[in-house]
């Protein structure tokens, strides 16, 4: 799941960020709305969670360029406007969630979880393939109805293949999704991370390779 956090208040951007990141999210920052906006032209995601009171786009600007886009990226508003007045105004303006700070953080993990599941490409609560099931609300993973003990890193990889199946991801998908705009495309992250999933996941492997194209799960030979 990759999020933007576009807040100006620069300690509470990295705190959120930091946060989140440790929930197994990929997350990128924008500091005003400016940045924002080209971070949403470069980039897709899952969930935007917007400052109202951004400079050099305001953020009910903002919010209303988001909802007009083909590409609908679910919005949650974070800000200290809490009045019922405010919240109404802020969901006017095609804000899908709406959240007061100051907040409790399990709270907005929760609410980001939750827009993930209500974007309108429709994703399963629970993901399904090759003796795996996983639920990302959960944070739980079973591997023919035994219980994995994974990573952060390790459980976003795993959601990120199943999410894509039967379909590859290539190195660059992966460090997209799992990572951030941060992530060094010439690291060997990936190649480690899948590493260590394999042999959690024992054998025979269930994520095949194919050279030049990415990674994919696939059902293990009879």
């Amino acid at each position: 799941m990759r999020i933007l956090v576009a807040e100006d208040a620069h300690a509470l951007a990295a705190v959120v960020a930091e946060g989140l990141r440790d929930q197994g999210m990929a997350v990128d920052l924008a500091h005003d709305g400016l940045e924002a906006a080209a971070k949403l032209d470069l980039n897709i995601y899952d969930v935007v969670v917007l400052d109202r009171d951004l400079p050099g786009i305001h953020g009910d600007t903002l919010c209303q360029m988001i909802t007009q886009r083909d590409d609908r990226v679910m919005v949650l508003m974070l800000t200290a406007a809490d009045s019922p007045g405010d919240r109404v105004s802020g969901l006017s303006l095609g804000a899908d969630d709406y959240l007061a700070k100051p907040f409790h953080f399990p709270e907005l993990v929760l609410r980001i979880r939750s827009l993930a599941r209500r974007q309108p490409s429709a994703r399963a609560r629970v993901l399904r393939a090759a003796g795996i099931e996983l639920d990302p609300l959960r944070r739980t993973v079973t591997l023919n109805s035994q219980q994995l003990d994974l990573s952060v890193k390790e459980f976003a990889l795993l959601e990120a293949l199943l999410r894509a199946t039967p379909a590859f991801l290539s190195t660059e998908d992966l460090l997209e999704q799992v990572w951030d705009e941060h992530a060094d495309p010439l690291t060997n992250t990936v190649t480690v991370t899948i590493s260590r999933l394999r042999r959690k996941l024992g054998g025979p492997s269930i994520i095949t390779t194919t050279p030049g194209v990415g990674y994919r799960i696939t059902d293990p030979p009879e």
